[in-house]
């Protein structure tokens, strides 16, 4: 046992120097890319290329996430509502819901799985085949040319994703309240929007905000180190898929316990 110590402390330092190192990587690359945003040229056309793939092309994926939350939302809530007599509180309960936490949290989910796997194997695939190596040949900075378009993208796409994710939503709990709980569609249009305040809003959008940022800096963090072929630009995918999506639901964590004891 005594000699196991010593190696399980080894072990314990090489982790933690690991973590430190990828720590410092995400955020060195997120402070060149922020450098980067505000530095000229501005070129137009690959920010909107990026916001076609990232944003547009995810709408459909989107709907039917919150589309369907939004239905069984309802419909979980409606048993419980039911045995009190408040089922016309379901109107409320998940227009707060999708506005708070579930539209931004599913969306950027959503998003991380489709396009930060795409962004991390189009990157890896680049570092792996010397494209990004060539790129500084010729005098071309990588962080400008390949990731400030992916974070500007998402950083405009996700938070419209959300909004978007949030109505439609509301809609699937819409559909259950008229057809299934006979509440008349005035008044459940009206308690939807009655329980909302500014604060609602402005605390899913600086959360779909935030997690925009996640996922790009981790996918193109993980893209830039990618070595190995092939199979390294797998192991990137799925890392980036993994620790987005972790560092989703911990920042989701902090800023709700924050928006709820400051604000």
């Amino acid at each position: 046992m005594g000699r196991k110590l010593p190696e399980i402390f080894i072990v314990a330092k090489r982790k933690i120097a690991t973590f430190l190192e990828y720590v410092g990587g995400v955020i060195l690359l997120f402070v060149q890319t922020l450098k980067w945003t505000f530095t000229p040229p501005f070129k137009r056309r690959p920010l909107i290329e990026q916001m076609e793939k990232t944003g547009v092309n995810s709408f459909s994926i989107v709907f039917l996430t919150a589309f369907f939350t939004g239905i069984v939302l309802a419909f979980q809530t409606a048993y419980t509502m039911k045995k009190m007599s408040a089922e016309i509180w379901i109107a409320s309960l998940v227009g707060l819901s999708m506005t708070r936490e579930l539209g931004p949290v599913l969306t950027a989910l959503v998003v991380a799985a489709r396009v930060g796997a795409a962004i991390a194997a189009e990157v890896g695939t680049m570092k792996v085949t010397e494209q990004i190596d060539a790129l500084e040949t010729l005098a071309t900075n990588p962080v400008k040319y390949l990731i400030v378009p992916r974070f500007l993208a998402l950083a405009i796409m996700l938070p419209i994703l959300t909004v978007y994710a949030d109505f439609v939503g509301m809609f699937g709990g819409f559909i259950v309240g008229v057809s299934k709980l006979q509440i008349p569609p005035h008044l459940y249009i009206k308690k939807s929007f009655d329980a909302l305040v500014y604060k609602d809003i402005f605390a899913g959008l600086l959360k779909s905000l935030i997690f925009a940022f996640i996922i790009s800096i981790i996918a193109c963090y993980e893209g830039m180190r990618t070595k190995g072929g092939a199979e390294g630009v797998g192991k990137s995918t799925t890392m980036s898929v993994v620790n987005s999506c972790i560092l989703i639901i911990a920042f989701d964590c902090f800023f709700t316990a924050l928006f709820y004891f400051l604000w």
